[in-house]
């Protein structure tokens, strides 16, 4: 995992042939011949783009590390190194950020438009600031956190099912004429594969920040929110920085309201690089506790 983000650090998120790109492209060639307006087509579609970079992960990890420990090591620090996107939240956070502090509103709106799927013409700075915060908290938990769990649980193998899940519920999870019945089962799969994820995610935002008022948050709006997931992961991240998320947004040309998440101040260019900060002490928290059970069990076999 250390190995894995440390590459991450240094490399950010490849500019070219990245593997997350590749199957998009499958994803698409796949829902182009299967899509029926059926669950099952949907179901059949998800399992024919997953399963074979997962039985590949699958091989390929016991191939290599039955070679060689250090290949093993290798290969797995090098897919794990593919699922996370540390680096790239805050690649994409920090101009948002930038912008505002300038006085660049429109700057602003471009930046966080290539970061949410919301309207951003015509966002306020507090709109601006409170979408960047809210993508950076929730994709905390599905770009890093995530990715790191299921590594964690069944190693390279998990992480590619996890990344890979993610990928389809982004391109097919939506509630619109052509996916909601196709696309039924990448949410409920995604959403399946987050549940514990994102509740440690949530917990961990808590340890990091404002512990009483995130947990408070948590327990009080996360059940008001759409997704089962989200809910959680952002109002515990806007309890512990003490900011006021949700509200009112803009999608297709028309306004959506949504409960408030978190107490506290509005949200400005400093929420988001508390944001980012408040990630990034979640996941030091992760490695020290990796690498605590790592040397519990190293001792229990040497005992």
């Amino acid at each position: 995992m250390l190995a894995a983000l440390l590459l991450d650090a240094w490399l950010g998120e490849p500019r070219r042939a990245h593997p997350l790109v590749a199957f998009g492209r499958l994803a698409v060639r796949i829902e182009r011949r299967g899509w029926r307006d059926r669950r099952a087509a949907g179901l059949r579609a998800w399992a024919l783009a997953v399963a074979p970079p997962v039985l590949a992960a699958w091989l390929l990890a016991r191939m290599l590390g039955a070679a060689s420990p250090w290949l093993g090591f290798a290969f797995d620090a090098g897919v794990l190194y593919l699922a996370v996107g540390l680096r790239s939240l805050g690649a994409h956070a920090r101009p948002v950020a930038a912008a505002l502090e300038a006085g660049e509103l429109d700057a602003a709106r471009a930046a966080v438009g290539r970061m949410v799927s919301r309207d951003t013409a015509a966002l306020s700075e507090r709109q601006v600031a409170a979408a960047a915060t809210e993508s950076v908290l929730e994709n905390g938990n599905d770009a890093v956190f995530g990715a790191l769990f299921w590594f964690a649980v069944l190693g390279a193998p998990g992480a590619v099912l996890y990344r890979l899940a993610n990928t389809l519920d982004a391109m097919w999870g939506y509630r619109t004429p052509r996916y909601a019945r196709f696309g039924w089962a990448a949410a409920r799969l995604d959403d399946a594969l987050n549940w514990l994820p994102a509740r440690l995610a949530a917990f961990t935002y808590a340890l990091c920040g404002r512990c009483g008022r995130a947990l408070r948050c948590w327990r009080a709006q996360a059940p008001q929110w759409d997704s089962p997931n989200a809910g959680p992961v952002m109002a515990a991240g806007a309890g512990a920085l003490g900011v006021e998320l949700g509200g009112a947004a803009p999608y297709h040309g028309a306004w959506e309201e949504r409960p408030a998440l978190g107490e506290g101040a509005a949200p400005d260019a400093g929420a988001i690089r508390r944001a980012l900060r408040l990630v990034r002490r979640g996941v030091a928290l992760w490695l020290a506790a990796a690498l605590l059970l790592g040397l519990a069990r190293w001792s229990a076999a040497h005992a």
